[in-house]
């Protein structure tokens, strides 16, 4: 199988290595990534000024690496549309330095580099880990060679990719792989303020995720219970229970929008 593996940690990242390498033992894959750290820039993508791919020798399994000047999403649609020399079969974004679970997935440029993914046509995945020392990432690759060459694979459906975390491997080793829906993870952020030596004020965001655990199963409480986290998710975000339940307006028979006449 074609694979493209893209991470938003960057090029030198162990999870994208480790990841990509393990892949090439089984697969046909190449790699376009961020030349550099692009945590959390969500679904950004570059238009106002060029994008360089500049090609990286890496790896002698992998069949070509590229590093880009962009972010995780610029990085799949210039792979998919421009770099492979012929579009992926699969895409594997990861394996990401940490989880992205609940309200992660509007921030995480892992995330989003496999939903740039999804609108492309393209079976996508993003991988996340809770922890990513190199032996938890070895393994993890592993499970993804083995998984996606067997039988209890699917690929996601068209319109729709996957969302997988890996729970801490310190630990031990999870005994199953669950599908599971958004759980809710909060952040309680913090701004630290200072002064440059110009005296101008600055503010550097920090903060620590807070994972609430309500009694329904859910990719956060399943990973805090030590299995393998797998959620479906697609583009539509509308609340549909909200629409039989907001007015319209008839512009035809009230004196809303008069005043923009003309």
């Amino acid at each position: 199988m074609r694979i493209l593996v893209t991470n938003d940690d960057g090029i030198e990242a162990s999870g994208l290595m480790t990841l990509a390498s393990v892949l090439a033992e089984a697969h046909e894959v190449y790699v376009v990534a961020p030349d550099r750290e692009r945590s959390a820039t969500g679904h950004a993508i570059t238009m106002h000024k060029p994008i360089y791919p500049k090609p990286v020798t890496w790896s002698s399994q992998v069949a070509s690496v590229w590093k880009v000047n962009g972010t995780p999403a610029d990085c799949v649609k210039l792979g998919v549309e421009a770099l492979l020399p012929e579009p992926p079969e699969m895409i594997c974004a990861g394996i990401n330095h940490g989880s992205n679970l609940g309200r992660d997935v509007f921030y995480s440029g892992t995330v989003s580099a496999a939903m740039e993914g999804m609108f492309l046509g393209v079976a996508s995945m993003a991988l996340s880990a809770k922890s990513f020392d190199l032996d938890s990432l070895q393994w993890i690759a592993q499970f993804m060679r083995q998984w996606v060459g067997s039988s209890l694979f699917h690929k996601p459906l068209a319109g729709e990719f996957f969302n997988i975390n890996f729970p801490d491997l310190v630990q031990q080793n999870p005994s199953q792989l669950v599908w599971v829906g958004l759980g809710h993870r909060e952040y309680r952020d913090e701004f630290h303020r200072y002064q440059n030596p110009r005296g101008e004020t600055y503010f550097w965001l920090s903060g620590q995720p807070w994972d609430r655990l309500d009694g329904v199963a859910s990719d956060v409480s399943e990973l805090e219970s030590g299995h393998i986290t797998a959620t479906p998710l697609n583009m539509d975000v509308t609340a549909r229970d909200r629409l039989s339940e907001l007015p319209g307006v008839d512009l035809t028979t009230t004196s809303v929008g008069a005043d923009n006449a003309g």
